[in-house]
């Protein structure tokens, strides 16, 4: 049977990308960008704070590090918990020590449950920004519109209230969108999404609700990602991170500012064996004078500042 001529008649095929979310766009050929106070990295590092139910439903699908045996799985859910309790009280002495102002990806259940975490992570300072309801509530394709909707509406809301900030961020659980996410972001009042990590500097991300930008934290160079899924010791991360922190640093000197995410999990680097591996590598961050240490919002408005200079100075 023949194919219908319409077949290979595709109107978004074209150079770059058969989409319009964002504009085509290489790295090498964008205008430099310079941070405040003429640093050359932008270093972003975040800290996940998550919650892991019990009885997970694992709905599209069970995230990485969710429970994975027969219910109940207390083995698994008490580790995670650790991070809560414990392990998050190092990370922060670890991120005080060297004047590191974090971002805090929180789940807003989480949030809600526990009043005195939030309240240790106000007095340390920071950004809070949105990490969807818990980790178990997925944004995911073919997920009913209203159904998503309510779930972001309610983690926005809810970690607003809890927190007192505006909350203008938001990290995905697992990283994971349905093609609706982003609108229902903006109509929520999120200015900026860290899911995509497709670029180390952020970029315009296009919605049917209004403009949004999408700032990558990186997967490749996360705790969870390297120790726990990859399964490549505690010294093998230290040395993929200070690799990849000091490329960006030396690429910075010649093609202009970049950017550099580093994602944490309390539950897996503020245990006991594995603290002074993170204390190691902000150790080597906190000694370069060229680095600009931030939250994710204050590297998104830099950023947008420098590119409204840029344009001012070409008229």
């Amino acid at each position: 049977m023949a194919l219908d001529n319409d077949y290979l008649n595709y109107p978004l095929r074209r150079y770059g990308y058969d989409h319009d979310r964002y504009d085509w766009s290489m790295l090498d050929e964008r205008a430099p960008v310079t941070w405040p106070g003429g640093k050359r990295l932008a270093v972003w590092i975040n800290v996940s704070l998550q919650f892991y139910p019990l009885d997970q439903r694992g709905v599209p699908f069970k995230v990485p590090n969710g429970m994975t045996m027969p219910y109940p799985d207390l083995r698994h859910f008490s580790l995670r918990d650790y991070g809560n309790r414990v392990g998050i009280y190092r990370v922060l002495k670890a991120l005080e020590k060297y004047g590191i102002t974090p971002t805090y990806a929180i789940n807003a259940q989480l949030a809600e449950q526990t009043p005195y975490l939030v309240k240790r992570l106000q007095e340390h300072g920071g950004e809070f920004i949105a990490h969807g309801w818990n980790m178990d509530h997925l944004h995911y394709g073919g997920q009913p519109i209203e159904e998503e909707a309510e779930l972001v509406a309610r983690s926005v809301d809810t970690l607003r209230r809890v927190t007192g900030q505006t909350i203008r961020g938001w990290l995905s659980p697992a990283k994971h969108q349905s093609f609706n996410t982003p609108d229902l972001l903006v109509k929520n009042g999120i200015e900026y999404c860290a899911d995509w990590v497709n670029d180390e500097l952020p970029y315009a991300f296009k919605t049917a609700s209004g403009a949004l930008t999408m700032m990558g934290l990186s997967t490749e160079i996360e705790d969870q990602f390297v120790m726990s899924q990859n399964l490549h010791s505690e010294d093998a991360w230290v040395a993929q991170v200070k690799d990849a922190f000091d490329f960006l640093l030396e690429e910075s000197r010649t093609a202009g500012g970049r950017l550099f995410a580093l994602n944490l999990h309390p539950w897996l680097v503020g245990q006991p064996h594995r603290i002074a591996c993170l204390e190691e590598v902000l150790a080597h961050i906190a000694r370069h004078e060229e680095v600009w240490q931030a939250p994710a919002g204050e590297i998104l408005d830099a950023f947008k500042a420098a590119r409204a200079s840029d344009d001012k100075g070409t008229r």
